[in-house]
């Protein structure tokens, strides 16, 4: 005969607390049930236990860069010189331009505008930014100026603009696959702080498969050294 459950193991009023046996997620959830009752018939959107484990789950993971520049790093320049030195170069790019379009025609004749008229006064409209730039950096030099890179950043910069420049050079000497695997391997290996042997598989494969794209699949002329010269390429 199919009958009720016993009385011990039957249902729990509302805040009775939990069994001696009950595991951690039980008593969560009974105690979240005690302390906010609804009434009958009221629906909520999430349960109040739910609400309180994703509170208790939520966690704040911090990663370090151990390489990031430190905070204390001397000043190499600061930002107002930055500002004048290109406020200066683009006045003698606008001086420059002027001049030039100024030789070449910068007036009307019978048949309309010359050849420098537009960019002469299009320099002249540069210059006129340009001096007023300097100007306000000027004024604005004499307060205290925020610095525009340290020495620990401008490391960094260097570390990626000098082998970037002698990949540029090298290139035109050994070609463009050679030195995209230096450039590739001397990155992975002296920056990056990967095994040797990971880099220079990685640049090896790399290399070969800009081979295959542009000499093979696509045949674009890329400039070639003396290695592939030696391989009839």
């Amino acid at each position: 005969m199919r009958g009720s459950l016993p009385e011990e193991s039957g249902r729990r009023t509302r805040g009775e607390s939990p069994p001696p046996g009950a595991s951690a997620f039980q008593k969560t959830a009974a105690d979240a049930a005690s302390a906010s009752p609804r009434k009958r018939g009221e629906v909520t959107s999430l349960p109040a236990f739910a609400k309180q484990l994703m509170s208790q789950t939520d966690l704040e993971i911090v990663v370090d860069d151990p390489t990031a520049p430190e905070d204390d790093s001397p000043s190499v320049v600061s930002s107002g010189a930055i500002e004048i030195f290109v406020c200066l170069l683009l006045l003698a790019l606008a001086a420059t331009l002027g001049y030039d379009n100024w030789r070449t025609g910068a007036s009307w004749d019978s048949t309309g505008p010359e050849p420098g008229y537009f960019p002469f006064y299009l320099s002249v409209i540069l210059g006129g930014g340009s001096l007023y730039g300097l100007i306000a950096a000027f004024v604005a030099h004499r307060a205290a100026s925020e610095s525009f890179v340290t020495r620990a950043q401008a490391r960094r910069v260097m570390a990626v603009f000098v082998p970037t420049l002698l990949f540029c050079l090298v290139m035109q000497f050994l070609g463009l696959y050679v030195a995209s695997f230096l450039l590739i391997a001397g990155f992975m290996r002296l920056v990056g702080k990967i095994a040797l042997w990971k880099s220079l598989l990685t640049a090896f494969l790399f290399t070969a498969i800009m081979f295959v794209t542009f000499d093979i699949a696509f045949d674009v002329i890329m400039p070639k050294g003396p290695l592939e010269a030696a391989f009839g390429h």
